[in-house]
């Protein structure tokens, strides 16, 4: 059999879910940034992929339950950093390596704010928008006269390791937002940002169900040694350790349950309601693959 090439990212928060999978000496691994992941599982350039769950609804993709990144509270490294209040915000520049956290923002702040948001490509490595507008534009239809006419977006939406080890000037941006506190807050459930996906069709296959069994494994096997984890790998990431243990120990979950399932069905429902996705249900591999964990 050839290797399963399974795509992944490797931020700390997802080591729990990849740590030893090299071992196993029937996989690949390719990574990559999350929002180049669900192209490559497409585009056959991967068997299996970590991707953002926004992304099971705009492309042919299965998700599978064996394993996920998400939250039921705060996520610390999914963060609005903003110049002004949030619910004055006009213009973000929204990290160009997540999918689902960019729609996550545009609902939370269009149900909590009511607001439509302008949506710019930052770079956070490069610490610049991209193809930033005339300043005449950086404003939202529904935005007072005024907002947001600086030549820079009023907020800026950061995900994974760089929220901790390459924060905004907290001087310049004195207002947050943990995107998965304002989630839990909205609607009392976990959020649910990437999951274990493969192309529609394939679930069934030998390959895939052998895949999820390993995957699986590797979680459940992580989880166990998460201390061996956060000392071998927090420091090579910037990571302080005892944040590093706290934020994988306690604000993220791994694991998928029928809270989480409802909570992909809610954020996808409400982000095809703003038009940032089909109207579509999440498409779940069958229960058979979730009794063989």
């Amino acid at each position: 059999m050839d290797p399963v090439r399974i795509g992944c990212v490797k931020y700390l928060n997802t080591l729990p879910l990849i740590e030893g999978l090299r071992t196993w000496r029937d996989c690949e691994l390719v990574a990559a940034v999350p929002s180049r992941l669900i192209d490559m599982l497409i585009g056959d350039e991967v068997d299996v992929a970590l991707a953002s769950v926004i992304d099971a609804a705009r492309q042919s993709a299965t998700l599978l339950p064996v394993g996920m990144i998400g939250c039921d509270g705060p996520t610390l490294t999914v963060r609005l950093f903003s110049r002004v209040p949030i619910e004055a915000i006009a213009t973000v520049g929204a990290d160009t390596d997540s999918h689902t956290s960019v729609v996550l923002m545009q609902v939370l702040l269009w149900k909590m704010h009511g607001r439509r948001v302008r949506v710019l490509d930052f770079d956070a490595r490069e610490h610049m928008v991209v193809g930033l507008p005339p300043p005449s534009l950086l404003r939202s239809d529904t935005s007072p006269a005024g907002a947001g006419e600086g030549a820079e977006p009023d907020a800026l939406l950061l995900i994974g390791d760089k929220v901790v080890t390459d924060a905004p000037d907290a001087a310049i941006y004195p207002h947050q937002l943990d995107l998965g506190t304002a989630w839990k807050d909205l609607t009392g459930l976990p959020f649910v940002y990437a999951v274990w996906m493969c192309r529609a069709g394939e679930e069934d296959s030998l390959t895939m169900q052998a895949a999820a069994k390993m995957l699986e494994r590797t979680r459940r096997h992580n989880q166990t040694r998460l201390g061996w984890i956060v000392a071998s790998r927090a420091e090579e990431r910037h990571w302080p350790e005892d944040l590093a243990a706290k934020y994988l120990g306690s604000y993220l979950k791994y694991d998928i349950g029928e809270p989480e399932r409802e909570a992909v069905e809610k954020f996808l429902r409400w982000a095809a309601e703003l038009g940032l996705c089909a109207a579509s249900e999440a498409r779940w591999a069958g229960n058979e693959m979730a009794k063989s964990k």
